[in-house]
């Protein structure tokens, strides 16, 4: 499609304008006024690659990003809301004009850029600095600028192999093999590859385990080895039990079993936070031969903090390790990593050689392709925004955003402690960024504890969550553990979090809870 004379004057009119966009009976505009172009004539099809399409991709790329800087600046003004919630069927029924059905015919291009403008919208501003509620929040400008850069088509290549993604592939050995030194292993030992999540983290770290100890496994499976068991901590990470269930192994064969050959060490539990003695598991892995595996996927990023790391000591003394930078170290979601201690173990467990792949005759080193370590064939590119945030900030930068989080946790925790309408699920100071504590209505605090006390306290924390999430200026999880009722856990990994949002957090609970 080629444009006309007035489109391109209008277009080029709108070049420097970054403000927000409107809908208008005009098409879209900026709220300057300007009229940009009107995209209810122009389809996908329109765009590049189609002959002439360059102009209308340049200026519907630039609509695109003035709704994201509009997004990020709204997503960081505390005068916001940190969502604006609306319950399944509405969402699903429409709402001003947004609508999740799909079409037959092709919607024009101002109806794709309203629908992102409403996707964001309606979705979770999880970088508020008012955002408690998940390990992973804030968000960071350069990581942004990384994700973005390798999400367009000319950079997203899978990584298998040096040919098709030579930076990606000589980028994740630098990046993996500076991790493995913040650990304390040799550098020219250990592996790792880049994982979709810290479930699959750790499923390989037990799938290396058990190829380790039996390796007949890969050939001739489950049935040509011994019944296994694996043990880990009551409050790890459900993925331990996922993982087991998935190599076929056995949910019910995590902790009890008939031949013992995996122990896995938390340091950051997800809920309390809290960090297993890993010099202790270490001695008696060693004594027993067993593969002991960190999941520090949480608390990995206090190993760039001299004042913390003293908290995972023994990381060192493990097989492997689970590290997840899109936590404490504000990587955009998705970022995680399986560090591996033992070279070349990752190759030997997973590759199958595929010949259309992996030839061995290459006129390069083909130790570079590194596509037959993983499950997977093709990986998303996760590393160029670690990279490129580390080159930013520096491990300095790194260790000055992980400090402030647990300054925040700290604070938080004092505050709390010299209230009577509060109480702290744990008397002592966290060991990390997670806060857990009970609102105490005051109907409830003249109460002696007891199970009917139990049972009202247990109803607090989700009548509150609703009215905040019904309300949308700030946002805490809350769950239930073993013996102990409903609780709210506070975490903190979003370095724009100050302590006035702390207080925020805390006269919101109250303001709303006051009258249960």
């Amino acid at each position: 499609m080629e444009l006309t004379q007035a489109d391109r004057q209008h277009l080029d009119k709108s070049k420097q304008d970054t403000g927000s966009l409107g809908n208008t009976d005009v098409g879209l505009k900026y709220d300057s006024g300007r009229v940009a172009h009107d995209f209810s004539c122009i389809h996908s099809k329109d765009l590049l690659p189609a002959e002439d399409g360059e102009e209308a991709t340049k200026h519907f790329l630039q609509e695109l990003v003035n709704i994201l800087l509009a997004y990020i600046n709204k997503s960081l003004k505390r005068s916001s809301k940190v969502l604006d919630f609306h319950y399944p069927h509405q969402l699903k029924e429409g709402l001003e004009g947004f609508s999740l059905e799909l079409p037959d015919q092709p919607d024009n291009l101002e109806q794709l850029l309203v629908d992102c403008r409403d996707t964001l919208k309606y979705g979770v501003k999880t970088g508020h600095p008012r955002f408690f509620n998940q390990l992973s929040t804030g968000l960071d400008i350069i990581g942004l600028a990384g994700e973005c850069t390798y999400e367009s088509k000319f950079f997203s290549f899978y990584r298998f192999t040096y040919e098709i993604s030579p930076v990606f592939i000589l980028m994740e050995e630098v990046v993996l093999r500076k991790m493995h030194s913040i650990i304390g292993w040799p550098e020219e030992d250990g592996d790792g590859i880049f994982c979709p999540g810290g479930t699959m983290s750790n499923l390989y770290s037990v799938l290396l385990a058990r190829f380790h100890l039996f390796p007949v496994v890969k050939t001739h499976g489950m049935s040509a080895i011994p019944r296994l068991a694996l043990f880990t901590s009551a409050h790890s990470h459900y993925s331990i039990k996922k993982s087991a269930a998935v190599l076929g192994i056995g949910s019910e064969n995590v902790i009890v079993g008939l031949v013992p050959f995996y122990v896995n060490a938390t340091a950051g539990t997800t809920v309390y936070g809290a960090f297993d003695p890993l010099n202790e598991i270490a001695d008696i892995c060693k004594h027993h031969g067993l593969w002991m595996h960190v999941d520090a996927a949480w608390g990995g990023g206090l190993l760039l903090s001299n004042k913390h790391r003293v908290k995972l000591q023994g990381i060192e003394r493990a097989h492997s390790v689970t590290w997840n930078p899109h936590k404490m170290m504000g990587v955009p979601l998705q970022c995680s990593t399986i560090l591996v201690k033992k070279k070349g173990l990752l190759q030997e467990c997973n590759q199958l050689c595929a010949e259309y792949l992996f030839q061995p005759d290459k006129h390069y080193d083909v130790s570079y392709d590194t596509g037959d370590k993983s499950i997977q064939c093709g990986r998303h590119v996760d590393v160029f925004k670690l990279w490129l945030m580390w080159k930013a900030k520096g491990s300095e930068g790194f260790e000055a955003q992980i400090n402030h989080c647990l300054e925040n946790a700290e604070y938080l925790y004092y505050k709390l402690k010299r209230r009577s309408d509060f109480q702290l699920v744990f008397k002592g100071k966290p060991e990390h960024s997670n806060v857990c504590f009970w609102y105490l209505p005051k109907r409830l605090q003249s109460i002696l504890p007891s199970p009917e006390r139990d049972r009202e306290l247990h109803m607090v924390a989700p009548k509150i969550k609703t009215k905040m999430m019904e309300e949308g200026f700030t946002m805490i999880g809350y769950q239930p553990l073993e013996d102990k009722v409903n609780f709210f856990r506070c975490v903190f990994s979003n370095p724009a979090t100050q302590r006035e949002d702390v207080d925020f957090l805390i006269d919101e609970i109250v303001r709303l809870g006051c009258e249960l």
